[in-house]
């Protein structure tokens, strides 16, 4: 199975042939993927190098234009390095483009801190108007990714990674999917932590829903997955832990209910390891998140 980011290079070279409106931008880290794309639209191909904060100014300056750009680079080096000129050239300047990360939390560990971003989807909920999606398989990221760029002048962001759930579900861009149903707590599982979360789950009385577009969150989804007597509910994220839970409780003001928010702990693990030592140290694991979410719901 390819992986997200090569399914991304590949679908893009093909929807730039499509859509004349289309632009790329990279900062040098994923170039080998557009090298054919760059030959056959150099001006709708742009490697400005190691220069993110660049990287963000050019493709707001492709959008007010009329393009529509698509920027790509880790999530450490698009949404925080150069959050300023996110806030700005974008937001401020009432354009629109397709910010396509990589790396996720910690997908490369070795990379140390500086290519980890489990804050991400935090920083970007300070800005307005943002859509977010976040794929579980690369099938999935396909489906997001065509959908994102064929948009008119919204503003999306996709974050990729390698880690990636068994099987593809069908997405539509829009609420969530309930693939179980039970009666103790409704566990909401972000992109890849699917399969995780349904091993850690197997025998319990809860509900599972499926969530690959995060923002706008589907309070309504959430609203019939937990009925009117209210429930307990745990958000299982591949970022920071307690993103959303905001989010829950706005949904559920008018309801009794609780909320665990589940993912990647505040304090920095200072150690490289490998993906999988990362995400049992957050308790991400099946193992990990069977205790916490056993312990929550009181089994």
């Amino acid at each position: 199975m390819d992986t997200m980011r090569e399914r991304f290079a590949a679908v893009t070279s093909r929807l730039l042939d499509e859509d004349p409106r289309l632009a790329v931008v990279l900062a040098e880290i994923g170039k080998d993927g557009f090298t054919d794309a760059a030959h056959r639209y150099p001006d709708r191909v742009v490697n400005v190098g190691i220069r993110e904060q660049l990287l963000v100014g050019v493709g707001g300056g492709l959008a007010l234009t009329g393009l529509r750009p698509i920027l790509h680079t880790f999530a450490s080096f698009l949404v925080e390095r150069p959050f300023e000129q996110v806030k700005l050239d974008f937001g401020h300047q009432g354009v629109g483009g397709v910010l396509v990360s990589a790396g996720g939390s910690y997908d490369w560990p070795s990379g140390g801190f500086t290519h980890m971003a489990p804050g991400d989807i935090g920083l970007l909920d300070t800005l307005d108007d943002w859509t977010v999606h976040v794929p579980g398989h690369p099938d999935e990221a396909e489906a997001l990714l065509r959908r994102a760029a064929a948009a008119g002048d919204d503003r999306v962001y996709v974050r990729l990674s390698v880690q990636v759930n068994a099987a593809p579900r069908p997405v539509d861009g829009a609420g969530f999917r309930t693939l179980r149903q039970g009666r103790r707590a409704v566990v909401v599982a972000v992109g890849p932590m699917l399969d995780p979360v349904l091993a850690a789950t197997e025998g319990l009385d809860v509900t599972v829903l499926y969530a690959t577009t995060v923002r706008p969150f589907d309070g309504a989804g959430l609203r019939a997955a937990t009925g009117a007597a209210g429930t307990d509910v745990v958000l299982v994220e591949p970022y920071l832990a307690g993103t959303s839970t905001r989010f829950v409780n706005e949904a559920l003001e008018d309801r009794p209910h609780r909320v665990l928010g589940l993912g990647v702990g505040r304090q920095e693990l200072r150690r490289y390891g490998t993906l999988d030592e990362h995400l049992a140290a957050h308790g991400l694991d099946p193992r990990g998140l069977r205790g916490r979410i056993g312990a929550f719901v009181g089994v």
